[in-house]
């Protein structure tokens, strides 16, 4: 019979992670001023630590590059060391990072309340319904999936710049009537909180430490990303190559995307695959595979405006670059031929989804025949589009498209 696993006793935990706000040591719980007293070793951010005051202990503010203040800490292994950050460390902070090369069970982690939670007590938002949205560090674009209609949103900023930055960015794609409140140094006796419309919004003097929360009013005609796939063709810059939207929809139903999971979208074209594979999620990653470099750019193009910037676009020959890559969750093929597509299929593991799609009779032979060997779905999807016959109105349809949908076993 198997023993239970027993966690590491308290004593053995030689680091604590405590959560600190603005209003410095008079916010800490009783436990967290005792854990930092008896700490040999502090480390944190220059204002974390000038939050803490003067210290016996050694103290190291995070040096650049960051990695090499992990090593200090971990050579510390066995004694007393505290690491102080914002909030709460395993939410955007320290902890996730720590305990990529230290065990969990060697630490402790006193949360402190985080901004967010601070902001939606002052706001009175449940924060259950909000939006979190990071711009800290991150691409700007990562705001445009979040700007739905009525969505409340508390978004991290980066530095002092981005209020005024997101108010302009609001104003430019007409929802300049959007409630807009900058809350600044929450929790500390420098705290302010100051709401505008966006598009009147005036920044003066921001502080550095600062988040917005933005509720959305949306004009009519605003045009915002929908949960469902299937984007409106013309939303991306595109030569003719694009998997149309009524397929796109079908091919994304197909991949049954998770939260977290990676895809490669072999033969990208436009991207238009990889981008919505990322926006049915935000922790979702994609690979885009394109040979031409032009078409490469243009995926890099299309991925910022939709809101994604974080897709990863590869150039060059697929059969080189499918030995390079990651391991997938899921695998499209929008393009290439039989080698192509057996290759892909030997980098996919087994209870992954692979879907590949063909509209010439010879891609669409090479497809029907994997079906058989490998198993899955084969269906044609036939779409027609009016257009003017005289006077009148007719069915135009577009080329047939095959697609294979299996899940490998």
């Amino acid at each position: 019979m198997n023993k239970p696993t027993m966690t590491r006793p308290m004593l053995s935990r030689w680091l604590t992670l405590i959560g600190i706000g603005e209003d410095g040591l008079a916010g800490l719980s009783p436990a967290a001023r005792q854990l930092l007293s008896q700490a040999n070793f502090i480390a944190g951010g220059a204002r974390h630590l000038a939050l803490l005051g003067p210290t016996k202990a050694e103290t190291l503010a995070w040096p650049s590059p960051f990695e090499r203040g992990i090593a200090e800490i971990a050579a510390r292994r066995g004694t007393p060391v505290c690491v102080l950050a914002s909030g709460d460390p395993f939410y955007y902070g320290v902890g996730a990072t720590l305990a990529e090369s230290i065990d969990p069970d060697e630490m402790i982690c006193l949360p402190a309340p985080s901004s967010l939670s601070l902001a939606a007590a002052r706001l009175g938002w449940p924060l259950q319904d909000c939006e979190v949205v990071s711009l800290h560090g991150r691409a700007f674009e990562r705001i445009i999936p979040h700007l739905r209609p009525k969505a409340r949103l508390l978004i991290l900023s980066w530095d002092a710049t981005t209020p005024e930055k997101l108010a302009r960015f609001l104003a430019a794609r007409g929802l300049g009537g959007s409630r807009f409140i900058v809350l600044e140094s929450l929790g500390g006796p420098r705290e302010r909180v100051r709401e505008s419309k966006a598009e009147a919004f005036e920044s003066g003097e921001v502080a550095a430490l600062n988040l917005v929360a933005v509720e959305v009013a949306a004009a009519q005609d605003t045009l915002f990303i929908p949960l469902t796939p299937g984007l409106p063709d013309d939303w991306f810059e595109s030569d003719g190559q694009l998997t149309k939207r009524e397929i796109r929809a079908v091919t994304l139903s197909s991949l049954a995307p998770w939260p977290g999971a990676l895809l490669w979208d072999i033969g990208a074209g436009a991207g238009s695959i990889g981008i919505e594979w990322m926006l049915s999620h935000p922790r979702n990653r994609a690979i885009a595979v394109e040979v031409q470099a032009g078409r490469a750019e243009r995926v890099v193009r299309n991925a910022a405006a939709l809101g994604v910037p974080d897709l990863d676009v590869r150039t060059g020959d697929a059969m080189t670059l499918m030995r390079k890559l990651p391991e997938p969750d899921a695998i499209f093929v929008g393009g290439g031929g039989g080698a192509v597509i057996d290759a892909a299929w030997t980098c996919l593991s087994v209870g992954r989804r692979f879907v590949a799609n063909a509209v010439t009779i010879e891609t669409q032979w090479l497809l029907a025949e994997r079906q058989m060997q490998h198993g899955g779905e084969l269906v044609s999807l036939s779409i027609a589009y009016p257009q003017n016959v005289g006077s009148y109105r007719s069915w135009r349809p577009a080329m047939p498209v095959v697609q294979w949908a299996v899940t490998k076993s």
